[in-house]
């Protein structure tokens, strides 16, 4: 079964985690979804957070760049699914995803079990 790594290659931390995934033999298609053309979209965003086992967004929220990005505190899940779509800074990284499963790698070592 595919991989699908979502990747920020100017996070240290999501650097890492391709590179534990590659050293466990895991090749994952990388998405480098900070690149305009690769952004994900609401739809996307909100089958990740089904895969994750039906999360609010919030889980994979990097709530230090959502203030920045002008989303509320009290925001609902649609708002924040539309200021991810709208700047992937405050996606929370990495996201491995293999089939119906996501899983955020904070730590790194969380990836590994979809392995």
């Amino acid at each position: 079964m595919t991989y699908t790594y979502l990747h920020n290659p100017g996070c240290s931390t999501s650097r890492k985690g391709l590179e534990l995934l590659e050293s466990k033999g895991i090749k994952p298609d990388v998405r480098k979804y900070m690149n305009a053309s690769e952004q994900l979209s609401v739809a996307e965003l909100k089958d990740i957070a089904k895969k994750m086992g039906g999360v609010s967004p919030r889980a994979f929220l990097r709530e230090k760049n959502a203030a920045e990005a002008g989303l509320a505190e009290d925001a609902g899940d649609e708002a924040v699914y539309a200021a991810m779509a709208e700047n992937p800074k405050i996606i929370q990284r990495p996201i491995l995803i293999k089939g119906s499963k996501a899983v955020l790698g904070r730590p790194i070592d969380l990836m590994l079990a979809l392995a």
